[in-house]
C-alpha cells in the first residue's frame, strides 16, 4: 500500500475513536497480564465472565499463589485449557514475587520468560499497560493487514514486522487496538460488513459490487 494511503487509512481510525480501549477488563498491571494469558484460544467475553470472581478473591500475586493452581482454575472452568492456564497463572504470580517484588515488568525479555507469556501477551501488556507502541497480531490484525494490503508475511511475527516498518509512530501507539477492534466487528473472517466499513476507499479486495471478498 502506498505510503500516503496508509497515512489516510490511520487516520481515517483516529478520527473515527481517537483513544481506543481493549476490551478485556482489569485494574492493573497484573491483573492485565493474568486476563490476558486467559484469552489465548478464549473470547474477551468469556474471559471477562470469570475475572470479576477470580480478581476479587486473589487481586495480587501473592493472594494468586496462595490460592493456588486448583483454587485458580475453580474460578476458570469455562475456560478453554484451564488446567494449563491455572498452572501459568500460578507459576508466573510466584516469579513475579521472586524475581520483580511483585510488579509486573515493563520490559520485553522479562515478559516473555514467564510461564504462558509469549511475544503477542507481552506485546499487549507493555501498550496497554506501559504505553509502548507496540504492536500484537492476532488473527483479527493478521487477516486484516494481509487483506488491506497492510503486509504480505504468513506468519504473525513477519506481518508485525512490517506492519512495524511501514506505520508510521503518531499511530504506531493505538495500531492494534484500531486493527483488532475493525477485525472484530466490521472486517470479520466470513462475512465482512462492506458496505458498512469506512476503509473501503483504500481496500484493493473490495469487489466492484461492495460486497467484498470473503477469504481471508
Amino acid at each position: 500500500m502506498d505510503q500516503s494511503h496508509i497515512v489516510a487509512l490511520f487516520s481515517a481510525f483516529r478520527e473515527a475513536n481517537p483513544h481506543p480501549r481493549g476490551e478485556l477488563n482489569s485494574e492493573t498491571p497484573f491483573q492485565h497480564l493474568v486476563a490476558v494469558v486467559l484469552s489465548a484460544q478464549s473470547t474477551d467475553v468469556g474471559v471477562n465472565r470469570v475475572t470479576p470472581g477470580l480478581f476479587r478473591t486473589a487481586p495480587t500475586p501473592e493472594a494468586m499463589v496462595a490460592l493456588g493452581e486448583e483454587g485458580i482454575a475453580d474460578h476458570i472452568r469455562s475456560l478453554g485449557l484451564y488446567h494449563s492456564k491455572a498452572r501459568y497463572i500460578h507459576a508466573l504470580s510466584r516469579i513475579l514475587l521472586e524475581r520483580h517484588q511483585g510488579e509486573v515488568p515493563d520490559d520485553r525479555a522479562s515478559l516473555e520468560s514467564l510461564p504462558g507469556v509469549g511475544r503477542k501477551t507481552a506485546n499487549v501488556v507493555l501498550n496497554v499497560c506501559f504505553g509502548h507502541p507496540t504492536l500484537a497480531v492476532d488473527t483479527h490484525v493478521f487477516r486484516l493487514a494481509r487483506r488491506l494490503g497492510l503486509a504480505r508475511g504468513e506468519t504473525p511475527e513477519a506481518v508485525e514486522r512490517e506492519l512495524v516498518e511501514i506505520i508510521p509512530p503518531e499511530f504506531m501507539r493505538h495500531a492494534h487496538h484500531w486493527l483488532i477492534l475493525h477485525g472484530r466487528y466490521v472486517c470479520t473472517a466470513r462475512k465482512p460488513k462492506c458496505p458498512s466499513c469506512m476503509l473501503t476507499p483504500w481496500c484493493p479486495r473490495l469487489g466492484v459490487e461492495g460486497e467484498g471478498v470473503h477469504g481471508g
